[in-house]
């Protein structure tokens, strides 16, 4: 019965976009029931119920991305609405240019370096290593990194989804345990480590703290890509 109702609409163009948007504003209503706790994250959910309905009617991922393909075209844009709250706190940023500089090359060196020293030490072959290398960075950049370098850019879609997700539900709670309060320090932790999916989370809370977010997944960006082509020459 399922699959007869089930066939007719597969073949909607707009089926499964409409379904990913569903989940998502599914996501959202959990989090608000839940008062907006990290741990309720939309993005997550969302994920969770595609998984769910792909699984059950047995759809291959190239027929579901064919469907929702404009949602990752979105995702550049979505990332460039960030310069609106950076420009809207251009003061603030001017005021803390040392220390963002200082933050912003240590978060990328860190992010890019670990990555491929976990993969090292586990015994990962090269494109793994290389994969993980850009995971920080927005996925847009990210995936591009990894296919000029000879990684996977599907698993560093992957990576950096998934990295994303653990920055928006656990990164302010660490900031909290360390006393970190002000703003700018967690927008610029949720852009760096976290890109797009961490910065939504936290860019509704504060506009400095928006602004930060942006400027550290925009320079994230760059600088990653200036250190990850360097690592791929340091494993031959």
């Amino acid at each position: 019965m399922f699959r007869t109702l089930w066939t007719p609409l597969a073949l909607t163009p707009l089926l499964w976009l409409t379904l990913t948007l569903a989940a998502f504003a599914f996501g959202q209503a959990v989090q608000r029931v839940c008062r907006r706790s990290p741990l309720a994250n939309p993005v997550l959910i969302a994920i969770a119920v595609m998984v769910v309905i792909l699984k059950c009617t047995d759809t291959p991922y190239n027929e579901y991305f064919a469907g929702a393909q404009f949602i990752n075209f979105l995702l550049g844009p979505a990332t460039v609405a960030l310069a609106v709250p950076l420009a809207l706190n251009l003061n603030h940023i001017r005021r803390s240019l040392r220390g963002l500089g200082l933050a912003l090359v240590a978060g990328s060196l860190t992010s890019a370096i670990s990555g491929v020293a976990i993969v090292w030490a586990m015994g990962g072959g090269r494109d793994v290593a290389l994969s993980m290398a850009p995971k920080s960075a927005t996925t847009p950049i990210a995936m591009a990194l990894a296919q000029e370098v000879g990684g996977v850019p599907a698993l560093t879609a992957a990576l950096a989804i998934a990295g994303g997700i653990v920055a928006a539900v656990i990164g302010q709670t660490v900031l909290r345990w360390f006393r970190v309060d002000d703003w700018r320090s967690h927008g610029l932790a949720a852009g760096v480590a976290g890109s797009g999916v961490a910065a939504s989370q936290i860019a509704p809370l504060s506009g400095i703290a928006a602004a930060f977010a942006a400027i550290g997944i925009g320079m994230n960006g760059l600088i990653t890509a200036f250190i990850v082509p360097l690592l791929a020459m340091l494993w031959p």
